[in-house]
C-alpha cells in the first residue's frame, strides 16, 4: 500500500513451523512417567538378597513355636454320650412306686375307683433323666466334688505355692471358677432339647481327665437316685398328712352327728312315753323330727345302742377308706437299696487317645508361616527404604 509515494509493507503474521506440535485435542493429558513403580524383577531380586533374613526369622519363630508346643501344659478331654434311662432298668423302683398307687386312688360309694395320676411321673424315664442333668450342671454339687477331688486340690496346693502366701477368697473362688468349666455338658443336636447329652471333663492327662469325669458322673448318679427317693418318700409323706387330717376331720363330723342323733332319739323317747307309744304306730309320720312312730320300746334299744358304739365309721363310711390307706402305709417302707438308673450310656467314660491341647503340628506350622511373613516384611521395608 502506498501513502503520498512512500511504499508500505504491511507485515505478515509468523506462520507455524511445520516442525512444531501440534494443538492437543481437548480432555487430553501426558501419561506422566512413574517413577514409584516397583519392578518385579527388582523385588524377587530384593528378596533373594534378603533370602538369609527371611530364614532367620522363620527359623527363629519355628523354634520359638515348638519350644512353645512342647512346654505349654497340656489338656486331655474325655467324654461320654448319655441319654434318658430304658424302662427295664426302672422295673425295681416302678414297683416301688405303684405300691403307693392305691394311697392317692378315689374310692367311691359306688364302687367306682378314680385313679390318680399323682405318681404317673415319678417313675418316668424322662423325668429321672431330667433329675440326673439338672444335678450334672448344678454348681453347688461341682464344688462338693471338686472339694474332695485330688485334682482340685493339687491345683490348689499348686497355686498357693506360686502365690508364695494365702490365698484371698477371690484367688479362691477364680480358680472354683476355672474349674467348673472343666466339667461341662451339651446336647449331641442343638435343635433337640431333651438329649441326648455329650458330658466332658478336662485335666492335664489322659488317666486324670477319664477318672475327673467318671468320678463325677458316678457322684451324680448317686445324687439323683437319692433325690428320685426322696421326692417319692416327700410325696408319700404329703399324702398322710392329708389323711391324717381327713381322718380327724371325719371323726370330728361322726362324733357331731353321733351325739345329735342320741340328743334327737332321747328327746323323741321322752314324747313317746308322754304320749303313752310304746310300741311301732304306722299312722304316724316318718319324716317328723323325732321319730315317735318307732315306739318307747324301739327308742330305749335305739338309745342304748347309740351309747355303745364304738365304730364310727358306721355312721361316716369314709372313715374306714382313709384308716385302710393309713394302715397300708405302715406296712410299706421306700427302700433305699433300690437299684434303678436315671441315665443310661450310650457312650461310656475312656481315657482320650489324643490330646485337646496344645496342637503341636500346627503350632508349628504356624510358627513357620509367621516367620517367613516377618522375613518377608523386614526384607520389603529395607527394599523401599533403600528405593526411596
Amino acid at each position: 500500500m502506498s501513502i503520498s509515494g512512500v511504499h508500505v509493507t504491511q507485515a505478515q503474521s509468523p506462520q507455524p513451523h511445520s516442525s512444531e506440535q501440534a494443538p492437543l485435542p481437548p480432555h487430553y493429558y501426558y501419561q506422566q512417567p512413574q517413577d514409584d513403580e516397583i519392578d518385579l524383577r527388582e523385588l524377587f531380586a530384593a528378596l533373594w538378597q534378603g533370602k538369609w533374613t527371611i530364614i532367620a526369622c522363620t527359623a527363629l519363630c519355628t523354634i520359638l513355636a515348638i519350644a512353645y508346643a512342647l512346654l505349654a501344659q497340656e489338656k486331655w478331654t474325655s467324654t461320654a454320650v448319655i441319654a434318658k434311662p430304658q424302662p427295664s432298668k426302672l422295673s425295681e423302683y416302678q414297683t416301688q412306686v405303684s405300691e403307693y398307687q392305691p394311697i392317692f386312688d378315689v374310692y367311691q360309694q359306688d364302687g367306682t375307683v378314680l385313679v390318680s395320676h399323682k405318681l404317673d411321673d415319678f417313675s418316668q424315664p424322662q423325668t429321672l433323666f431330667d433329675i440326673f442333668m439338672q444335678e450334672f450342671d448344678a454348681r453347688s454339687n461341682k464344688k462338693r466334688y471338686l472339694e474332695h477331688s485330688r485334682l482340685f486340690k493339687m491345683a490348689l496346693a499348686d497355686l498357693k505355692t506360686d502365690k508364695g502366701s494365702e490365698l484371698t477368697s477371690d484367688d479362691t473362688a477364680k480358680l472354683y471358677s476355672e474349674w467348673y468349666k472343666k466339667l461341662s455338658s451339651k446336647l449331641v443336636d442343638s435343635k433337640q432339647t431333651k438329649g441326648p447329652y455329650i458330658l466332658t471333663a478336662e485335666s492335664i492327662t489322659a488317666e486324670d481327665s477319664f477318672e475327673f469325669l467318671k468320678g463325677y458322673v458316678d457322684s451324680i448318679n448317686k445324687r439323683s437316685q437319692k433325690i428320685a427317693l426322696d421326692n417319692l418318700r416327700s410325696a408319700v409323706s404329703a399324702k398322710k398328712n392329708e389323711l391324717l387330717q381327713q381322718r380327724n376331720i371325719l371323726t370330728d363330723q361322726a362324733e357331731n352327728r353321733l351325739q345329735v342323733e342320741k340328743e334327737t332319739t332321747q328327746y323323741a323317747l321322752d314324747i313317746a312315753k308322754s304320749a303313752g307309744v310304746k310300741t311301732p304306730v304306722q299312722n304316724l309320720g316318718a319324716n317328723e323330727v323325732f321319730a315317735i312312730y318307732l315306739g318307747a320300746n324301739a327308742l330305749a334299744a335305739k338309745i342304748t345302742a347309740l351309747n355303745q358304739l364304738k365304730n364310727l365309721s358306721i355312721i361316716e363310711p369314709r372313715l374306714q377308706q382313709t384308716a385302710a390307706k393309713l394302715s397300708l402305709l405302715t406296712h410299706l417302707n421306700i427302700d433305699n437299696n433300690v437299684k434303678f438308673e436315671v441315665k443310661q450310656y450310650l457312650e461310656e467314660p475312656e481315657k482320650p487317645i489324643n490330646r485337646t491341647a496344645p496342637k503341636r503340628s500346627l503350632i508349628a506350622v504356624l510358627g513357620l508361616l509367621l516367620g517367613g511373613m516377618i522375613g518377608i516384611g523386614v526384607v520389603f521395608i529395607r527394599f523401599s527404604f533403600k528405593k526411596n
